[in-house]
């Protein structure tokens, strides 16, 4: 068996760091709009058009591109056939950390098929060159007379702006990096930078009503008729009609998910289910999504008719659309109310509803700078030797960013920074770390994946206001060898509010928009629909250019965050132990206290309680006290930190080796019938004891229902009595003086107790259950 790594908890811990945020140290006053990342230095060079160049090719034309030199770094534009007043438009940008000399060149060629003709050039010295900090306007570009290799000019002009700037320029999104001087040019485009925007969501409700005139194809019996409905991808049906009629009804609800732009139409048909797997469509009709009504609460909306179209065959090949009498009464809507969950709501990072007039006014800034990574693992090998070409994905509300691939390197180094509103504290956001494997365009890296590296999700609710965070957050995986720690990401993040009383009130209002409440969605329907959503985000940001991959979506939505695995069970387990324990101490403590464990905190309990006894209005103001006194108690320890993932509470270090390859296998599953049989036998053993668990409470709350029901008429009759006896008793004793006898029989000392169960247990366990009625 494989020998599992010693668990080391610093390894996986979070640690604060102090970067020179926008030149400054963090925590000190920062002024800047770029101040959550460490300023990095670039030479840019925009290379805008050229005109008058000379004719190069016997044929009389010229073929012009441009060469941007620096050193070891060559940045390339595109050229154009026969164009002797080209024009590029395009920016180079070099990292000033790797400029290994004092002059710029760019050279002005003629593409040739055998070798490249030289036209001229223009060269600047680095000490010469101006820098430029926004938001000072953009360096205007200047003409440049092209020179040859000797200085003296030649024919020809060319359109330059060169500047010194950092990554704060408008220009950085766009710019050719010498970092990525190494990958071709189908695959630039899969290294920039890039902000994405999801699209609008709506929920569409399809309420089915009625049809009318249905025609069947036979008329001798009457249809088994039941709506499907089609919105894309997503293929949902009613019941059959109860009512096996020519006017059959149903009054059903019907839930899609779709997106804006709507591009798909809703298509619904009538079938006839004439034989088991054997349907035949009786009509059909197709609607377009623009001209559906929107609604904000949950008042009705008229219902329409809508005609049915039924194809026919001419000739056994060509069909015919034709109208008839037959119809459908449908009440269509687009739900504006609800807010369509694309994420767990565990760690949602939107909760607004998707009609824009329902929102409420943003309460705050939160801005992140993704600053480096360290100690990242190769993820590919390349030449022989393993590489990684890094770049981050966040993730809150509707808008996603991506930063810039840095090619071949362990320790890369973003410095890029972002900013969203916050509508709700509560919300979390989430950063993944992956590898692009995309670098070599899409054709060729047709298939390839992104490989995940590691996720950090940050709540906002746990974050101070107008504090900068910094820290470097352990990225995490879990593979099915077992935990990995693939490496630190450093991110620093602030949380600015605007409103402080708009924030406070927040905390009073429901989590999910009103209509999640006024007309709930079932459980069964949520999943559904989340899954529907997860598919059209994926889809869109899919068609992106640079595309945000499908795997990419998934991993940062939690897509499989719903299926089985045994290491999360127990996990969720010793949640729920860790929620009790505090219970049972105090249950613990008292049952010291009534064995006089501690004599004088025994005495000290006494008193408290017949103070409390003599002046009951004190108890909830006691109560409230002491809840008081014990959070002032622990605001001394609160968390300085932000929550990161934990692999002790995710029991990932002790998870056994066939419990992860459990979790990473697919669904349906993919291993051998003797490994399925195993797992299916633990899963019995496991569900075994739950089902024991689950029956011992029903066999307790069937005692108690059996105290009034005479199923055992002696212990009825019993209780009965005793309810009586005890209603006197209590009517003509004053109720301190039952509390206080009662206080002085529960805490009385061990010399009157005695080790048997008491008379209420002893009555109580002989009470019947229905337990000797199941087979």
């Amino acid at each position: 068996m494989m020998q599992r790594p010693l668990f080391r908890p610093e390894e996986y811990s979070l640690k604060e760091t102090r970067p020179h945020l926008g030149g400054h140290a963090a925590g000190d006053k920062l002024t800047s709009t770029y101040d959550l990342v460490e300023q990095m230095q670039y030479l840019y060079v925009r290379v805008v058009k050229a005109k008058e160049l000379p004719n190069m090719d016997i044929t009389g034309g010229c073929d012009p591109y441009v060469e941007v030199k620096l050193g070891n770094y060559k940045g390339t534009t595109r050229f154009f056939e026969k164009n002797n007043n080209p024009e590029w438009n395009q920016v180079f940008a070099f990292s000033k950390e790797r400029i290994q000399s004092s002059v710029v060149e760019i050279v002005v060629k003629d593409k040739d098929l055998v070798k490249d003709d030289f036209i001229g050039r223009v060269v600047f010295d680095l000490n010469e060159v101006p820098k430029r900090v926004p938001p000072d306007s953009p360096l205007a570009p200047q003409w440049y007379r092209l020179e040859d290799r000797h200085g003296h000019k030649v024919k020809g002009e060319l359109m330059l702006a060169v500047w010194m700037g950092t990554q704060a320029d408008e220009a950085f999104p766009e710019a050719w990096h010498s970092d990525a001087a190494s990958v071709p040019g189908d695959g630039l485009a899969s290294i920039r930078s890039k902000v994405y925007l999801t699209p609008k969501l709506w929920y569409l409700r399809v309420n089915v009503i009625e049809a009318q005139d249905l025609i069947p194809n036979d008329k001798t019996r009457f249809p088994e008729v039941y709506v499907k409905a089609m919105l894309g991808n997503q293929v949902l049906r009613t019941r059959v009609s109860a009512s096996r009629t020519l006017n059959p009804m149903w009054n059903e609800d019907l839930m899609f998910v779709a997106a804006e732009p709507f591009e798909e139409h809703l298509m619904l048909s009538i079938e006839d289910r004439v034989a088991p797997g054997k349907d035949e469509v009786i009509g059909r009709t197709t609607i377009s999504l623009q001209h559906v009504p929107r609604r904000l609460d949950h008042r009705l909306l008229t219902s329409q008719w809508y005609n049915l179209e039924k194809h026919v065959m001419i000739d056994g090949e060509q069909k015919k659309e034709t109208k008839f009498s037959s119809r459908i009464h449908l009440r269509i809507c687009l739900e504006g109310g609800y807010h369509v969950l694309d994420e767990s709501t565990h760690y949602s990072s939107d909760l607004r509803p998707t009609a824009k007039p329902l929102w409420k006014p943003s309460i705050g800034i939160l801005e992140l700078g993704i600053l480096t990574a360290q100690g990242l693992l190769p993820m590919k090998t390349k030449d022989g030797r393993g590489t990684t070409d890094a770049y981050c994905v966040a993730k809150y509300g509707q808008k996603w960013v991506r930063t810039r691939t840095i090619i071949d390197s362990f320790t890369p180094k973003w410095n890029e920074q972002y900013t969203w509103e916050v509508y709700d504290p509560c919300t979390v956001i989430t950063i993944g770390v992956f590898d692009n494997c995309h670098l070599n365009g899409g054709e060729k890296a047709n298939g390839a994946r992104d490989t995940r590296i590691g996720k950090v999700r940050i709540r906002l609710s746990t974050l101070e206001t107008d504090r900068v965070y910094t820290h470097s957050y352990p990225l995490i995986v879990l593979t099915p060898a077992g935990v990995k720690k693939m490496g630190e990401v450093q991110l620093a993040i602030r949380f600015t509010c605007s409103s402080l009383l708009n924030m406070m009130h927040l905390y009073s209002q429901p989590l999910l928009p009103k209509m999640h409440y006024v007309h709930p969605l079932s459980v069964m329907q949520v999943d559904n629909l989340r899954r529907q959503a997860t598919n059209i985000v994926s889809t869109r940001l899919g068609r992106a250019e640079p595309p945000l991959r499908k795997e990419i979506v998934e991993y940062m939505l939690d897509v499989d965050s719903h299926m089985w695995s045994m290491r999360k069970s127990k996990a969720n387990f010793f949640r729920i132990m860790g929620v009790l324990s505090p219970l049972i101490a105090v249950a613990k403590w008292f049952d010291q206290i009534c064995h006089w464990r501690n004599p004088l905190t025994t005495i000290l309990i006494h008193v408290l309680f017949v103070i409390l006894v003599l002046y009951p209005e004190l108890i909830l103001p006691t109560i409230f006290l002491y809840l008081f006194l014990i959070g002032v108690w622990y605001y001394r320890w609160r968390p300085r930190q932000p929550p990161h993932m934990d692999t002790r509470l995710s029991h990932a270090e002790t998870a056994h080796p066939d419990e992860l390859d459990e979790e990473f296998d697919t669904f349906p599953t993919s291993r051998p019938p003797d490994i399925v049989r195993m797992r299916y036998d633990r899963l019995r053993s496991v569900a075994g004891r739950i089902q024991t668990v689950v029956g011992d409470l029903a066999t307790q709350g069937e005692r108690l229902q059996s105290l009034l029901s005479w199923r055992d008429p002696r212990a009825t009759a019993l209780f009965v009595v005793f309810c009586f006896i005890a209603a006197i008793v209590l009517y003509v004793t004053p109720f301190r003086v039952v509390v206080f006898l009662a206080g002085l029989y529960v805490l009385r000392h061990p010399r009157f107790r005695h080790r048997m169960p008491s008379v209420p247990l002893n009555f109580f366990r002989r009470l019947p259950a229905r337990t000797d009625s199941m087979l």
